[in-house]
């Protein structure tokens, strides 16, 4: 039996994720993300596909996060039409998300066409339309956390709960051949302990190989009171000094019903009715929506205020949800007292650039980066420290004042990392994907000096690697 694991993206970078593995004949991917970054990076997605997209006969997606999930619709318009598993909440994200994703591809696209015709350079396709994700949605195979499913004769997957974002998984499966069972473990993104609206992420016992991301492998992130007092200091010193407005790019979903919840929770100690908060998104609004269907999924401080306070909830008070462009166009006329939370989280699209575009400038006006900043991205750039940032064509000098709040970060920090792996038994090989190169290294630099962990083997993926799971727990390469 013909049994292998091969990295085709997040190899040491932290988007594109997607991971196929073949089984006698069989195969099937482990996430089928967009690469996202610089324009270059973005330009990759314009690529074939490394395997023929006919030939895969199912696709197991971690959660619905665009890294994730982002080409399965191009993988639907090139003749893939197997299912797609992945958990009930993820799939309705995704109805969402991917409809998003659709409209602004083609709208770029179309944009880098005028460009690429003038420097006679051949014209880009779209990656895929609105049809092409309704064909996908239909193909969303849904499941729970703890359900078990056959995906093959020789494979069964179950889901459990990462503590990311809504519905995102932690994907066990277990590889059967005559007489043994290969077990592997993929992490997808893990969340934290302790955060507010989720479960802190799921601890696996067994597994003959585990594939953990690492996008934070080389820092520790503050705690949450820590954050929590971050966050006051900002709103206190914007507020007594009668400052402008405050920005907040976040991620349309998991980021920004994050950020609800803490505005509901800390109103008054952080003096919050004497602004207007708007969730400028209309992606971020309708995702909020399955945030709320979807309540019995969360922590349980999340489900009892749910169920104590019917007239009450917590995703929905204090909020002004802004829908159309004109409404989001007049906010640009209101100098101070703002607080704006809109997409996208790396500022690199969406309605978070016209809203720096009018108060970037401003030194009295603020910015709150608060998740994760891809190589290239305008939101890196920011925390790197750039005097001025490209607006639709124009330079916008930096003024305001950055603050990067890293303790809000969905995604588990080194110390973390390295604490849920520990809990599996026998110490089993670990592969580190969903992480640059730097942050990986980091990890493999803490685990190695722990004494408290020891795997078997412990390396970084490299975008092509072929691994042969039956020689587990041995790491055996293939050409």
């Amino acid at each position: 039996m013909t049994m292998t694991l091969q990295f085709l993206g997040a190899t040491e970078e932290v988007t594109g994720s997607c991971h196929l593995l073949s089984i006698n004949g069989k195969n099937v991917l482990l996430d089928c993300g967009l690469i996202q970054g610089s324009k270059a990076d973005a330009l990759r997605n314009h690529q074939a596909f490394s395997f023929d997209p006919n030939n895969i006969d199912a696709v197991i997606l971690s959660h619905a996060h665009i890294d994730h999930s982002g080409r399965i619709p191009q993988l639907v318009k090139s003749g893939f039409n197997g299912p797609i598993y992945t958990h009930k909440a993820s799939a309705e994200l995704c109805a969402i998300m991917l409809k998003d994703a659709a409209m602004l591809q083609q709208r770029d696209t179309e944009r880098q066409n005028k460009k690429r015709i003038k420097n006679n350079l051949p014209e880009l396709e779209i990656l895929f339309n609105e049809d092409d994700v309704a064909q996908t949605v239909k193909q969303f195979y849904p499941l729970s956390y703890g359900q078990k499913v056959e995906v093959l004769p020789q494979l069964t997957i179950q889901l459990s709960d990462a503590g990311h974002i809504l519905g995102s998984a932690i994907v066990e499966l277990w590889i059967s051949e005559i007489g043994t069972q290969k077990k592997l473990v993929f992490s997808g993104d893990l969340g934290r302990e302790g955060m507010p609206i989720l479960n802190d992420p799921v601890v696996i016992k067994q597994a003959d190989l585990v594939l953990m991301e690492s996008t934070y492998g080389n820092r520790l992130h503050r705690s949450w009171d820590d954050t929590i007092n971050e966050l006051e200091q900002i709103f206190s010193a914007a507020i007594s000094g009668s400052r402008g407005n405050i920005l907040l790019p976040a991620f349309s979903v998991g980021r920004a019903q994050e950020l609800l919840y803490l505005f509901h929770l800390y109103a008054k100690q952080w003096d919050l009715s004497r602004w207007k908060i708007c969730l400028d998104s209309p992606m971020a609004i309708e995702a909020t929506k399955v945030y709320i269907n979807n309540y019995p999924v969360m922590d349980d401080d999340f489900k009892r205020f749910t169920r104590q306070h019917p007239g009450e909830h917590p995703l929905l008070s204090n909020i002004e949800f802004i829908q159309s462009t004109e409404e989001s166009m007049e906010l640009n006329d209101i100098s101070q007292g703002l607080i704006i939370i809109a997409g996208s989280g790396m500022c690199n699209g969406g309605r978070i650039r016209c809203h720096l575009e009018h108060n970037l400038w401003r030194s009295e006006c603020d910015v709150i980066i608060c998740g994760y900043q891809a190589l290239s991205t305008p939101g890196r750039l920011l925390v790197d420290g750039v005097d001025h940032l490209t607006i639709h064509g124009k330079p916008v000098k930096v003024a305001a004042k950055l603050h990067t709040v890293g303790g809000l970060s969905a995604h588990a920090d080194q110390a973390e990392l390295m604490h849920w792996y520990q809990q599996f038994e026998d110490a089993p090989p670990l592969i580190l994907v969903h992480g640059e190169a730097s942050a990986q290294q980091g990890l493999i630099e803490a685990i190695q000096a722990s004494s408290a962990i020891r795997p078997h083997s412990i390396i970084t993926a490299k975008r092509g690697d072929k691994l042969d799971i039956s020689a587990l727990p041995e790491l055996v390469w293939l050409p």
